[in-house]
This record gives structure tokens, C-alpha cells and sequence, in this order.
């Protein structure tokens, strides 16, 4: 589905960040990352926080495009990531393992599931990937935010 669509149907707002707050979100990215790698704290605390930056990247490519979800519509976090090809040319492929992230977030949240090894590790190397696409995709569409 498109952006145009997704604001049609109110799963997107219209949104113009200063270029002051994209560079902030950026750097959170960045910290949420550093975070995830720290082996001294539970995998499910580095998972959040790998998880956290994937969210914060899905965001950020929305606010680059001029939008942001609509939080007070259900499954927010879903139509950031599904929106990631539209928003900075993300492989649907990879679309497809964030989202099962988001899943496997879902239920650990919510249900108290452990999150394995693999998965943590799945979810700070997509966290990682994504940060390196959104600073290309900055650096080749938004020559004016300097990174």
C-alpha cells in the first residue's frame, strides 16, 4: 500500500520534523544500538534495544518522507516497517524478518516468552543493516541533514 493510501486511511499523519529532531532521532538510533551490544545486561534487554532502533529507523524514514504513524491507530509499529520500502527502499526480504521481530517482540512483551540467543543477535544485526541503509539513504536523498 502506498503512503497516500496509509494517510487516507489515518494509518499515517502528515509530519515535518525539524532537521534538528531527525538528527536527534538518529543519534538515539545509534545509542540504542551501542546498547544492544552490551553483553552484561539479559538478551531480552539487548533485544528491546535492538528492536527499539529498528523501530526508531521505520520512524525515521517516515518523518524523512514527510509522515509518521498514527499512534492511536492499532498496529503503529507494523505500518512503520511495512512502509520501509515505500519510505527508503528497504528489500521487502528484509521487511519480512523485521516483522517477524516485531512478532516475536510482541510476544515477549506480552506473554512473558524468553527471546533465544540467535534472536537477539538476528534483531542487532537487522538493527545494524538498517542504521547503515538509512545513513546512505540520507547522505543520497537529504543532502541537507548532514550526518
Amino acid at each position: 500500500m502506498s503512503l497516500e493510501n496509509l494517510l487516507k486511511i489515518k494509518q499515517l499523519q502528515l509530519h515535518s520534523p525539524s532537521n534538528e529532531a531527525l538528527l536527534r532521532l538518529l543519534d538515539a538510533i545509534k545509542r540504542n544500538i551501542e546498547d544492544s551490544q552490551v553483553e552484561a545486561v539479559s538478551g531480552e534487554t539487548r533485544f528491546d534495544a535492538a528492536y527499539k532502533a529498528i523501530m526508531q529507523s521505520a520512524m525515521l524514514g517516515l518523518w524523512l518522507n514527510g509522515y509518521r504513524t498514527s499512534t492511536s491507530q492499532p498496529g503503529h509499529h507494523q505500518t512503520a516497517i511495512q512502509s520501509l520500502p515505500a519510505t527508503l527502499g528497504v528489500d521487502k526480504s528484509v521487511v519480512i524478518i523485521l516483522d517477524a521481530l516485531r512478532k516475536q517482540r510482541n510476544v515477549s512483551d506480552y506473554e512473558g516468552d524468553t527471546v533465544s540467543d540467535e534472536v537477539v543477535a538476528e534483531c542487532i544485526k537487522q538493527a545494524g543493516y538498517l542504521l547503515n541503509h538509512l545513513q546512505t539513504w540520507i547522505r543520497e536523498n537529504r543532502k541537507d541533514l548532514s550526518i
